[in-house]
């Protein structure tokens, strides 16, 4: 934690999403510092944003530079993403005026651009978060397939001789490719992740209620990352153990007691493999249209990165964790600090890559 100490010519990440703000603050070498994420409706309204990128300036104190991405621009709170994009743009710089002389926006394949020009090109800056990380991940690592699983979203994003290959370069394009799986490990209803659940010896076809959410499901595995659970449950109660065993059970109509504590213990299990089938299933294709060979490693990234661990298993290839991408300030560093900054992937790689910007330009200089 900075303690809203000055740093000079550090820069900060940030990705602006629908539900979370994260933030970044890096060194001129390229090191994390501080990194953190914060709840942040936006489809509540854009003061919660505001109070969210207050309380991330006041922990890590001003910095001269700042790169943004996002992918808040599909909240409910705009008419469309050019809207979206538009009004964040113009917030970002009113909130961030005062805190620094740069303010840079990430449009994907082009770079970082001022606000002027990213008001000019909507479609770019528009969830482009994703192809930050990659971008970091290619510099690294010449050759991977990088899973981003997020609380929502997974981004399934190919790597070859360290340039990303994509297919898709929006979100339609992305979803028709399988690079992008509206799937995560917090927010996703139950619901959308099977039609039937296994109870006891029989599958039975679950409610379309929102009822629970796969927080519930790795809660009660025991598997849920306590940093990635910042919003309320879906019936606005308790987040125990005990508690998603009743939101679960209430999934195929039935009142969860003790006695049948493991019957929910073993949805839950059916529920999260599921879920990792949907997205192997997803990679699967990915690896194929790509044309990755058999010792390609996977990558994982985002809160939801020990499901890209089991994956990589699966597919009986090695496995690399973000993390052990990223540099720490050897002050304020340690193990916890990676592990938060690659939650936090895409504001990370906006900083570094804002700082790789700077470095080459002075260089040039």
């Amino acid at each position: 934690m900075t303690n809203n100490t000055e740093h000079k010519e550090t820069t900060v990440g940030w990705d602006i999403g629908g539900a979370h703000l994260k933030a970044v603050l890096m060194s001129p070498q390229g090191a994390v510092i501080d990194a953190l994420q914060l709840p942040c409706p936006l489809w509540k309204g854009l003061d919660h944003l505001s109070s969210a990128v207050a309380a991330t300036l006041e922990r890590f104190g001003p910095a001269p530079d700042h790169a943004i991405t996002m992918t808040g621009e599909l909240a409910d709170l705009f008419t469309n993403r050019e809207d979206g994009v538009t009004k964040l743009v113009a917030a970002m710089e009113a909130m961030l005026s005062g805190s620094g002389s740069g303010i840079r926006f990430y449009a994907g394949a082009r770079g970082l651009v001022n606000g002027t020009t990213a008001r000019t090109c909507p479609p770019e800056i528009a969830s482009a978060n994703w192809r930050a990380s990659a971008d970091f991940a290619a510099h690294h690592i010449s050759d991977g397939l990088l899973l981003d699983i997020g609380s929502t979203t997974t981004d399934i994003v190919p790597l070859k001789d360290g340039k990303v290959i994509a297919q898709g370069k929006n979100d339609f394009e992305r979803l028709d490719a399988c690079e992008l799986v509206y799937t995560g490990i917090v927010r996703t209803p139950v619901m959308a992740i099977a039609e039937n659940a296994l109870i006891g010896d029989k599958r039975v076809p679950l409610m379309a209620e929102l009822f629970a959410t796969m927080a519930d499901v790795y809660r009660l595995l025991g598997r849920l990352p306590a940093e990635a659970d910042l919003f309320p449950a879906a019936d606005g109660s308790g987040k125990t153990a005990q508690d998603s065993a009743r939101r679960l059970a209430r999934m195929v109509g039935c009142d969860f007691s003790d006695k049948n504590g493991e019957i929910w213990r073993a949805m839950a299990a059916d529920l999260a493999q599921c879920q990792r089938d949907k997205v192997r299933e997803a990679a699967t294709r990915v690896i194929g249209t790509a044309g990755l060979t058999s010792i390609t490693p996977v990558i994982g990234a985002g809160c939801g990165r020990f499901l890209a661990e089991g994956i990589a298993a699966f597919l009986n290839r090695p496995y690399l964790s973000f993390a052990d991408l990223i540099d720490v300030n050897g002050e304020t560093g340690g193990t916890a600090l990676r592990e938060i900054a690659a939650t936090c992937a895409p504001a990370m790689a906006v900083a570094w890559l804002a700082m790789s910007v700077d470095k080459s330009s002075n260089s040039a200089a």
